[in-house]
């Protein structure tokens, strides 16, 4: 691993409960799980934003517009 940084970081007692039991469960450590966790969510924010930029090109369409446009087609 690099080198790693230390931060403090609280957590709900139930939650910090599960981490102390799946940590032992699968002999990881909570800073492992929680460094895994971390990057699973940052890929996905990372994928969430190449989709808004290869979308970007296309036309805005109001929230309004679209029910007027469901209720006229009568869907709702």
């Amino acid at each position: 691993m690099k080198r790693s940084k230390r931060a403090t970081i609280y957590f709900e007692p139930s939650i910090h409960q599960a981490l102390r039991l799946k940590a032992a469960a699968t002999d990881r450590s909570i800073s492992d799980m929680v460094n895994e966790a971390l990057r699973v969510a940052l890929a996905e924010d990372a994928e969430d934003l190449e989709a808004f930029e290869a979308r970007r090109s296309e036309r805005n369409i109001s929230f309004e517009s679209v029910v007027r446009d469901l209720r006229k087609r009568g869907r709702i």
